[in-house]
């Protein structure tokens, strides 16, 4: 399992060999580029005969402080193609033609880029941008299926808007989007395939009148990212969220928004029994009001103004009755004795793990994008995690997780 510092800085050194071809979309390539440089990465670029019509040259070697080849037969290095395969780590084509593909899937080597391909063996990525109709060829299909076959990895292109008015498949998909696909093939990730796992998210909101409610600052960060990991080690991923303002993750089996406690435990009960992982990370309200006003309140009844508060279920408490095998994960998010109240909640709730986080900290837990937690076993074990991303926290969860249930496939 990699160390916050080598999962944050995992580009770093790595060499990337960047092929860049002939579509309008190039210009896009031109951040992916520059923000592989801010990772520290060591890049060279490869442009073919038609990307030169697009971009110059030397704006792709300005951006990337590095070199960039455009000709097998210029030998200022030795067999440019044999060389650059052996040298890169991984090569990125971004953005690539339905042509060049084309070429790829079929072992075509007529340019260095092409070349090169052939010659490489090592981590591949495609991320194919075109109009939607060169996008919905079956000749155009049939060649990702094969590439897929041939061990490259598909960015998969964005619906949207085209470069020639068309609506449809086909887009540059974000940067960010790209480079995240290239940081996974350096990271190491255990993985287990048939499982599912249901996800709980966000906050919960219990309305008090029609503006009014009682909530939470929960932004959902941990809960997204514990499910978008849990996609990258093969479990068929369910998530029940809170309202959020983010977007579901790509691949999941079933997005479930729901809004107060009553109904995210509602969801998560009809949905435990069929399931192999909980993980509970939604923030939800204990108490809710006893009746939801229909009308707003006017500010002049206020002073004295008296809520009744009922408590809500307790989600985790109540679904852990059910338990048979299921894994179910807890979180605790304590402002004072943090280790004794998330103890109690992992005995109490039948919790096979539990995460704590002191909410008392500023700068990490509700709405940022980092965290400081605690992970308590049922033995008592605990593991702490320094202050990292969210994302490295569910990435060192699901890594505990992995061995949780390989373990148990031993004892049965």
């Amino acid at each position: 399992m990699l160390s916050w510092k080598s999962f944050k800085d995992i580009l770093k050194g790595k060499k990337i060999l960047i092929g860049v071809t002939g579509g309008i979309a190039i210009y896009k390539s031109l951040g992916l580029v520059s923000s592989l440089v801010k990772e520290k990465a060591d890049l060279k670029i490869i442009m073919t005969p038609d990307s030169q019509k697009f971009v110059s040259k030397i704006t792709f070697a300005s951006v990337g402080n590095c070199e960039v080849f455009t000709d097998p037969f210029d030998f200022k290095i030795e067999i440019p193609h044999t060389t650059l395969s052996r040298w890169a780590d991984i090569i990125v084509i971004a953005p690539a033609t339905a042509n060049t593909m084309a070429k790829i899937a079929n072992g075509f080597a007529d340019n260095l880029l092409t070349m090169t391909t052939l010659a490489f063996n090592k981590w591949k990525i495609l991320v194919p941008t075109m109009n939607v109709r060169m996008y919905e060829n079956p000749i155009t299909l049939e060649n990702i299926q094969k590439l897929k076959k041939l061990g490259w990895l598909i960015v998969e292109p964005e619906v949207g808007r085209l470069a020639c008015g068309d609506i449809g498949k086909g887009r540059y998909p974000e940067n960010e989007k790209i480079i995240e696909t290239i940081k996974d093939s350096f990271i190491g990730r255990k993985k287990i395939e048939g499982l599912s796992a249901l996800v709980t998210a966000g906050p919960t909101v219990e309305w008090i009148d029609p503006v009014r409610y009682i909530s939470n600052p929960s932004s959902g960060k941990m809960g997204y990212a514990i499910a978008k990991e849990l996609i990258k080690r093969g479990f068929k991923v369910t998530l029940i969220s809170g309202p959020t303002h983010l977007l579901p993750p790509e691949q999941l089996q079933e997005f479930v928004p729901v809004e107060s406690a009553q109904q995210m435990y509602e969801e998560t009960l009809k949905r435990f029994r069929k399931t192999n992982l909980l993980v509970m990370t939604a923030a939800v309200a204990d108490f809710r009001p006893k009746g939801r006003k229909k009308q707003k309140i006017k500010k002049e009844s206020l002073e004295g103004l008296n809520i009744e508060l009922v408590r809500n279920p307790d989600i985790l408490k109540e679904v852990s009755k059910f338990k048979e095998n299921q894994i179910i994960v807890g979180f605790a998010a304590e402002s004072e004795e943090l280790l004794k109240n998330a103890k109690r909640k992992l005995s109490e709730k039948k919790l096979d793990l539990i995460v704590a986080n002191d909410i008392s900290r500023k700068g990490i837990g509700f709405s940022s994008d980092y965290n400081e937690v605690k992970l308590i076993h049922p033995d008592g074990k605990v593991e702490e995690i320094e202050r990292s991303s969210k994302e490295y926290i569910a990435y060192v969860i699901c890594d505990k997780l992995i061995d949780v249930f390989n373990a148990k496939k031993q004892l049965t």
